[in-house]
Formats: C-alpha cells, sequence, structure tokens
C-alpha cells in the first residue's frame, strides 16, 4: 500500500481492518479456550483460565510495545528510502523478540506462585490457574517472534499476510482444543492445542520472511544485533511497552476487586473480557495504523500528510469505533450466551459489556493518540500520561469510590471514568507537541531548498 500518495480515509481503513482482524484470530486462542473450557469442562476451568489473562496480558503488552518499536523506527526508515537500516533493524527485531520470550517466559515460570497471590486466586479454582500459566508460559518465545515478525510486514504497508497466518493458526487451535477435550486431556490439553497452534504461527511468518514475501528479507545467517537499531527499536518501544502494561497492572487490580464479589462474577467477567478483547482489537488497530502511517510520512518528510492522517483517523476510525462499541451493547446477551448458560454470569456480564464494552470507544480514541504521538517517535510522552491517568485513577477509585459502592457496577465504572480522564489529559499533550514541536518542523522543511 502507498501510504505517501492519494486519499487517506479509505487507505486507513483498508489497513486498519487486516490489522483489527489479526487481534481477533488472537483473541481467538484465548476465546477457543474460555468457549470449550466453559462448555465442557466447567465454570470454574473457565475463572481459572479469567484469572490467568490479566498476568499474561502484562507480558503479551509488554511484546506487543516493543513490537510497535519495530513498526515506527522500519516505517520511518523506509519512509526515507533508507533500505539498509531497514533491513539491520528487522534482523535486529528477530533477536530481541527470541531474547524477550525467553526472558518473560523464564522468569514467569520461576513466579508462578507469586503472581497467582498477587492476583487471590480462589482456592478453588488456582490449581487449575496454575497449569493454565505454567504451560501457556511456554508459548511466549513464539508469540513474540510472530508479533515481531507482523511488524515487519505491518511497516512495509502489508497488514494483511500476518491476519492470514493467524487465522491459520486459530482454525488448527480450535481443532486442537475439541481434540483434547475428547481425548478427555482436560485444561492442560487445551492449553497445550494454543501452544502448538502459537509455534505454528510464528514459523509460517519466518519462512515468508525469508522468502521475501516482505520489503525486508530476512536470512538467518544475517541475524545480529545493531546496537544503533537496538536502541531506536527500545527507544519507542519499551515506552509503549510500558503504557501496555500500566494498562495491565491496572486490570490485575481490578481482577484482585473482582475475585472478592465471588465465582459469578469472576466467570461473568471471564466472558465479557473476551468479548471486550475482541472489540478492543478494532479499536487498537487504528492506533496501529495511525502510527504506521505517521511513521512513513514523517519518515519523508511529508508533515502536512502526516496531519492528515490525524484528521482522517478521527473521522474514519471514530465512526467506526463507536458503531461498533454500540453493537456490542446491543448484543450483549447473545454474545455471553456462547460462553456459558448460567443466568446468574450472564446477568452480571451484560453489565460488564455495557459499563466496559459499550464505551470502549472512549478507548479508541485515546489509541489513535498514542498512535499519532509514537508515529512521530514521541513515545514516552503517551506512556507517562497512561500511567497518571489510568493507573492512578483506577487505585484512586479501588480505594474511595468502590468500598463506599462495593458491588459490580461500582466496579465497572472504574473502566470508562480513566478511559475519558486519560484521553483528555493526552489530547492536551499532542495539541502541545504538535504546536511547539511539530509545527516548528513542519516550517522547517518548507525553507529547504529543493
Amino acid at each position: 500500500m502507498d501510504m505517501l500518495h492519494g486519499a487517506i480515509g479509505g487507505k486507513l481503513l483498508r489497513f486498519s481492518l487486516p490489522i483489527a482482524f489479526t487481534g481477533v484470530a488472537e483473541q481467538l486462542f484465548n476465546s477457543a479456550d474460555v468457549l470449550i473450557l466453559g462448555q465442557f469442562v466447567g465454570k470454574d476451568a473457565m475463572a481459572a483460565v479469567g484469572n490467568d489473562i490479566p498476568a499474561i496480558s502484562l507480558m503479551v503488552l509488554l511484546l506487543l510495545g516493543l513490537s510497535m518499536g519495530v513498526n515506527v523506527v522500519m516505517a520511518q526508515h523506509i519512509g526515507g528510502r533508507h533500505e539498509k537500516r531497514a533491513e539491520e533493524a528487522a534482523h535486529t527485531a528477530i533477536l530481541v523478540a527470541i531474547f524477550m520470550g525467553l526472558l518473560l517466559m523464564l522468569a514467569g515460570e520461576a513466579l508462578t506462585t507469586v503472581t497467582l497471590d498477587i492476583l487471590e486466586v480462589p482456592a478453588e479454582v488456582y490449581e487449575d490457574a496454575a497449569v493454565y500459566w505454567r504451560i501457556f508460559l511456554v508459548a511466549l518465545p513464539f508469540l513474540a517472534l510472530y508479533n515481531f515478525e507482523a511488524a515487519i510486514f505491518r511497516s512495509s504497508g502489508d497488514s494483511r499476510t500476518p491476519l492470514y497466518s493467524l487465522i491459520a493458526a486459530s482454525l488448527l487451535n480450535a481443532v486442537l482444543d475439541v481434540a483434547a477435550v475428547h481425548l478427555g486431556l482436560g485444561l492442560s490439553g487445551v492449553v497445550w492445542a494454543t501452544v502448538i497452534a502459537y509455534v505454528v504461527n510464528a514459523l509460517i511468518l519466518w519462512v515468508l520472511l525469508t522468502q521475501g514475501r516482505a520489503k525486508i528479507r530476512l536470512a538467518a545467517a544475517k541475524l545480529r544485533l545493531s546496537a544503533v537499531e537496538l536502541l531506536r527499536i527500545v527507544r519507542v518501544g519499551l515506552p509503549a511497552g510500558a503504557q501496555g502494561m500500566v494498562f495491565a497492572l491496572s486490570n490485575i487490580l481490578i481482577q484482585a476487586a473482582i475475585n472478592g464479589l465471588g465465582p459469578d462474577a469472576m466467570a461473568a467477567s471471564t466472558a465479557a473480557l473476551t468479548i471486550e478483547f475482541n472489540v478492543y482489537c478494532f479499536m487498537n488497530a487504528f492506533g496501529q495504523a495511525v502510527t504506521t502511517f505517521v511513521g512513513i510520512n514523517y519518515g519523508a518528510g511529508n508533515m502536512e500528510r502526516c496531519f492528515a492522517v490525524a484528521r482522517s483517523a478521527f473521522k474514519v476510525g471514530g465512526s467506526f469505533m463507536a458503531a461498533l462499541s454500540l453493537a456490542a451493547a446491543l448484543f450483549a446477551e447473545p454474545l455471553l450466551r456462547f460462553f456459558s448458560d448460567d443466568p446468574a454470569v450472564i446477568a452480571l456480564g451484560v453489565v460488564r459489556v455495557h459499563y466496559v464494552t459499550g464505551l470502549e470507544f472512549i478507548n479508541g480514541f485515546l489509541d489513535i493518540l498514542t498512535g499519532m504521538m509514537r508515529g512521530y517517535g514521541f513515545s514516552l510522552p503517551p506512556a507517562v500520561v497512561t500511567l497518571i491517568g489510568v493507573c492512578g485513577i483506577r487505585i484512586a477509585w479501588l480505594h474511595t469510590y468502590f468500598p463506599a459502592h462495593p458491588d459490580f457496577v461500582g466496579l465497572m465504572l472504574n473502566y470508562p471514568v480513566s478511559w475519558a480522564v486519560t484521553a483528555a489529559l493526552l489530547g492536551i499533550v499532542y495539541w502541545y507537541y504538535r504546536r511547539e514541536v511539530l509545527t516548528p518542523r513542519r516550517e522547517r522543511a518548507r525553507q529547504r531548498p529543493v
């Protein structure tokens, strides 16, 4: 896709949708696990997975953030036509992915007991939660590799290939999940099926990249670290990962509060969270698309088009995200019945979908603002604002409003309030950077001799 010329709105939508469906397919790994366990094993097994999800998200979001650093760095190199530097960044990225995946896997295994204790996992689901956690960690190196490989494709303007790979792996996961249940392997069989699917997914993209299916061709013999490119990737990716981890950390605190409301609340939150994550894939996709579009045009020195990308993102992306949130809220109950037929679980799940997923478009605006800042290379400011806005507000909420209103609704209101305040703060920060930093750069670019 040519991101440097032509109308932006249609291209932004076409580039975003494969990313969104990639996220949906990725969520199908966990969705399939939750659905199979809820329908064929029991709600305790489903609740066990739900208890692990916030901690798993903590590590996955760190990896996703670092892969965003790869996306930005390579997009700027490609936009500036620095092919050699883009190739060095790509090979550096693969080594970083493998190292970080293995590091997180080993750290997670060593801290299993500590993690489950922090999550305050109830005794009745503790063993199942420990089994799911320990086995899932084996998938982390391959999950890391896939996300970094996908970033290489997207920085080249190809958001479809990672989708096709993930669809194939998701289908494999679903088939293996069903087979595991029928063979009587239970929870452990289901999670091992997920690990196998992640391995296949990462290998598919590796083969395609070594065959030259992207603008940058990988080769095992060229895998080496470039200190310069590593520093650039970390400078953008680490704050992006920290920003995602802030969300995950605050969700861990909220999960502990949910656990205190009983097994029905845990199971309901797990089912609703699955719907919520799938909807969020579309919100996050526009943020990632904006990052790539801005990064390429910024690398090419076209500031006017960078600003035009921002306007199109709010217009096209905003309308799409609001419609999707409304649709999820309207069809909350039938969607939840895919995961459970327990009336109490469904009733509480509807509450979460209405108060969280139904207002999730606010989080989408937050992602668009963050995506624009990252595309320019400013990754730290959004991370700091998110730490103050999301984490600060949610911690304060759990110690002030929730004790006074200790019910499921009082807990769920935490999400839209923290999103709205953080989006407003980040809007102010972006306005400052555009006026004080980006506009002067645009004026300097105009004064350069042709």
